[in-house]
């Protein structure tokens, strides 16, 4: 029997995959387009639209180095075409202002909104936020 790959979490991967590899046209195929889709990096303001949310993440992955996601605890909902998918983060990056065989570890919890298109499923929201520790 063979096991076909669930596409919100296929999409939802990619997303991640996109960051990890510093692919902006992986990360632009992977957004619902328009002025109505939302991005909230953790501790900052939402960023609207298609176009500031590309931008945002190109700035990111100009500055970052080698960065890793490791995703647990995840959780999707689906109603009507919507699926909802939540996830912790486990991030592994280089430390700022270190040697490049120095990382720096840390913990998000985010929650990302896709939507069924005639395309494929297609982000309409992502909000990430750290965990604080203790």
């Amino acid at each position: 029997m063979v096991e076909r790959r669930d596409p919100v979490l296929a999409t939802h991967q990619a997303f991640y995959d996109a960051i990890e590899h510093g692919d902006l046209d992986l990360m632009s195929s992977l957004w619902l387009p328009g002025d109505d889709t939302v991005c909230v990096h953790p501790g900052a303001e939402p960023i609207l639209g298609h176009g500031a949310i590309l931008r945002s993440f190109a700035m990111l992955m100009a500055n970052v180095g080698y960065i890793q996601f490791i995703l647990t605890d995840v959780e999707v909902t689906r109603r009507d075409g919507v699926a909802v998918v939540s996830c912790v983060e486990n991030v592994l990056a280089e430390a700022e202002g270190e040697a490049p065989t120095v990382f720096a570890g840390g913990r998000g919890v985010a929650t990302d909104v896709l939507v069924e298109t005639a395309s494929g499923w297609k982000l309409w929201s992502h909000h990430s936020g750290p965990v604080m520790d203790g």
